[in-house]
């Protein structure tokens, strides 16, 4: 056998194991190692064919702990087999230096075949180390009582819709307390996967308390306090996560009560139960971008920041740094909080979109380390397995945004009726469309209607997530 006739059976036999051994007359040998191959390969595809929620289940300790082990398996058995498949074709019939090239470029082979395994093990384990250090095991949170009637096997108890608290936080090393300066209440229908994203302003004043709460008692006419030395204010609704965390002889001295006081206020605030929260640190979310390299978003007009308005992020249509991107949605210079929650949604919209699968495997270790850091919930670990198909859903469903500002909302004296009015439509708007395609970083294209039907349509509070972005 010629050394170019070696290589090539052992080159077969790494893709098809027993191939080499047939080759080399080790008929049994051979037709084991293809069996077995086989076999793998069937037992792999009736899992993949028969497990309901593939996806969600791949979140899961057990899965993930298997794949690391399967995969350190089948890479020691595939190195095993390469090099035994080089010893069975004889090689020593060869002149040495051909002997020399071959052992080398079968070693290489060896060590190569092993490298897809290895891949496969370290993202997995990395996967398993980030979920496991941003989800709380399931005793340590108790889950929404399920409906009436519900059927025992409905992750979602009889319920219609799921609603998490997004919230942007601006803790860092050189400040106390957590204010939570961006607000969004992401409903989602779990059939459908359309969602409807409640924004809520952080200068929202005068914030009501459900009746019968600690919070509710101490503040019967809404949440006041005396004004800052300074002239600010500390009870917004960006304060209350603060002011509850700081306050723990309101609730018999249970400490670190902030997520819940906010999420119950919320969901009081404008009628829904709201199940969890994940508060993402804002500058965090700046490292996720860089992770994922960068978000290109339209800038509609140069954005002034830094405490002496040193920084600028221009006008233009390019892809931003992490940082960048940030100020320009955080940025208050030469601004209001209003236009700043607008830019926070354009930046979440652009992210959302750019966020490809290709992206994510290329940049996986980066976004996963980022990922880690940067987000805080309360989202039982055993949740995930129904909320990763449920995110998918959402990737391409309809997503609509309601920001409850001026004119809609006076932030000042809130009209709390008429915001649970918006609401309640906004979701049921949503309810009766059908998934569409995801929002994009420019915007969406929309029906023409006719001129009879242009007197009869009313504007609504209820917007695409990109609606007003991208346009210079």
């Amino acid at each position: 056998m010629s050394a170019g006739a070696l290589l090539g059976w052992l080159v077969l036999g790494a893709l098809a194991p027993g191939a080499a051994h047939l080759r080399a007359g080790w008929r049994r040998t051979g037709l084991a190692l293809l069996g077995t191959y086989a076999a793998v390969l069937l037992g792999l595809l009736a899992v993949v064919l028969t497990t309901d929620n593939l996806l969600g289940a791949l979140t899961q300790d057990s899965w993930l702990t298997s794949i690391i082990v399967l995969a350190a398996v089948l890479g020691v058995a595939w190195f095993a087999l390469v090099v035994h498949s080089y010893a069975v074709l004889r090689p020593g019939r060869l002149s040495q230096n051909t002997q020399l090239l071959t052992g080398t470029l079968a070693g290489l082979l060896a060590v190569a075949v092993t490298v897809p395994f290895g891949v496969v093990a370290q993202y997995v384990w990395t996967s398993q180390q980030t979920i496991n250090g941003i989800f709380a095991e399931p005793e340590a949170t108790a889950s929404s009582p399920p409906s009436p009637g519900a059927a025992p096997d409905d992750p979602w108890g009889g319920r219609r819709r799921v609603n998490i608290l997004l919230l942007g936080g601006d803790a860092d090393d050189n400040r106390t307390g957590v204010r939570t300066d961006s607000m969004n209440l992401a409903s989602v229908d779990v059939r459908t996967g359309n969602t409807v994203l409640l924004s809520l302003p952080r200068n929202l004043e005068n914030v009501r308390f459900r009746p019968g709460t600690p919070m509710a008692r101490r503040f019967p006419n809404g949440f006041r306090l005396p004004r800052d030395p300074g002239g600010g204010r500390s009870d917004l609704l960006n304060s209350v996560w603060e002011y509850a965390d700081g306050h723990p002889e309101l609730f018999d001295g249970r400490q670190h009560q902030g997520p819940k006081v906010l999420m119950d206020t919320i969901g009081y605030t404008v009628g829904l139960r709201v199940d969890w929260y994940a508060l993402v640190n804002m500058w965090g979310f700046a490292r996720l971008i860089d992770a994922i390299g960068g978000v290109t978003i339209t800038v509609e007009q140069d954005v002034v920041f830094g405490k002496y308005n040193e920084g600028l992020v221009k006008a233009g249509t390019r892809r931003l740094k992490g940082a960048d991107a940030m100020w320009y949605a955080r940025s208050r210079t030469f601004s209001d909080d209003y236009t700043r929650m607008r830019r926070q949604r354009c930046v979440l919209g652009a992210l959302l979109d750019q966020a490809d699968p290709a992206t994510v495997l290329s940049r996986f270790n980066r976004i996963a380390l980022a990922t880690k850091e940067l987000i805080r919930t309360d989202i039982p670990r055993d949740m995930l397995r129904e909320l990763v198909p449920l995110a998918l859903k959402v990737k391409n469903a309809k997503v609509s945004s309601v920001q409850f500002v001026p004119p809609v909302i006076n932030t000042g004296y809130p009209d709390w009726e008429k915001i649970r009015r918006i609401t309640a439509k906004a979701i049921e708007d949503a309810a009766g469309s059908r998934p569409a395609v995801a929002a994009s970083a420019g915007p969406s294209p929309r029906k023409t209607a006719k001129p009879d039907e242009r007197q009869s349509q009313k504007p609504g509070p209820a917007k695409g997530l990109t609606e007003g972005c991208g346009t210079l």
